[in-house]
């Protein structure tokens, strides 16, 4: 895990993200802002629309398909891996803090939270969200069987995730997102990764150098110019613009900063190989025993059969 901080003041904020929900979308958005260190709550129902789902068959990554409990937990399991913490409550209101700055999340049956910035990522119909904006913008109304009806408009955020409400994201499978569970996961690492480039902006990264990006890379890619720190202070004084506002002292804090979390990102063969082991370890808490215990029995026949 990285960070992204600069010279954090003590938190004003019970959390640094809130995500409404707790599918695809949401676990998405909430591993990235997780992962960057920010301090993310994912309140969860646990009536997310995949449930409607008898069975998945096109979610990359599971030739035979997954079933909807299976995928469930491994998803919520990858969130709290990341540092989430799930929240099993449905988020009744968000109201603005008095100085407009942050959100209040009340849930049903637990007490009300602070938190900086809010991802809405549940297709259920953002009655939550009202008082947030003008109604007129955020919701639209439909006539059916002679009978009007208001929803939440899924044309209201844009497609980064971002609304005309500071601070407010939208990562609900709603539109062109919502038809599939993997492009609701897509969408919500979209949204997860506009969260965390908005917070490097707040904390005094000039917008050429605040993009981020989470992969990890083999240390043997490094070659003897990139092993030196000075060459990666020429990259990045190179994308500064001209114009930026930032002192001296300032800036060298977050250019380390940001050298430190490059450099992290190069994986060492033994590190990898420590890695790929625990992380098959974890899918196997997701397998039935019984599965595992006859997989072992016939890798065993093989390995005997091989041996006479």
């Amino acid at each position: 895990m990285s960070s992204i901080e600069t010279d954090r003041a003590e938190p004003a904020f019970d959390h640094d993200i809130v995500v409404v929900g707790g599918g695809p979308a949401g676990c998405a958005a909430g591993v990235f802002t997780a992962r960057c260190d920010l301090d993310t709550v994912i309140f969860d129902r646990g009536r997310s629309s995949i449930q409607r789902c008898a069975y998945l068959e096109n979610y990359l990554g599971f030739p035979a398909g997954i079933d909807v409990e299976t995928l469930y937990g491994l998803m919520h399991d990858h969130a709290e891996e990341a540092g989430c913490e799930i929240v099993p409550d449905l988020v009744e209101s968000l109201e603005c803090v008095d100085d407009g700055e942050g959100f209040v999340v009340t849930p049903q049956e637990g007490e009300p939270v602070t938190a900086r910035r809010v991802i809405a990522a549940t297709r259920y119909d953002g009655e939550y969200m009202r008082g947030l904006d003008d109604e007129t913008a955020m919701f639209e109304t439909h006539e059916h069987d002679g009978e009007e009806h208001e929803h939440f408009d899924k044309g209201y955020a844009e497609s980064d995730g971002t609304t005309p409400v500071d601070d407010l994201f939208i990562a609900s499978p709603y539109g062109e997102t919502g038809y599939q569970a993997i492009m609701a996961a897509g969408h919500g690492t979209r949204v997860g990764i506009t969260v965390v480039e908005d917070v490097r902006r707040e904390r005094g990264y000039p917008e050429p150098v605040a993009n981020h990006f989470d992969w990890m890379r083999r240390e043997t890619e490094l070659d003897d110019e990139w092993r030196d720190r000075d060459r990666w202070r020429e990259q990045f004084d190179d994308r500064l613009p001209e114009d930026h506002d930032l002192q001296t002292e300032r800036l060298a804090a977050i250019r380390e900063r940001e050298i430190d979390r490059r450099l992290e990102t190069y994986l060492a063969d033994d590190e990898i190989e420590r890695r790929i082991e625990r992380g098959h370890e974890r899918l196997l808490e997701h397998i039935d025993d019984d599965l595992i215990v006859e997989a072992a029995r016939e890798i065993e026949t093989e390995r005997e059969s091989g041996e006479t």
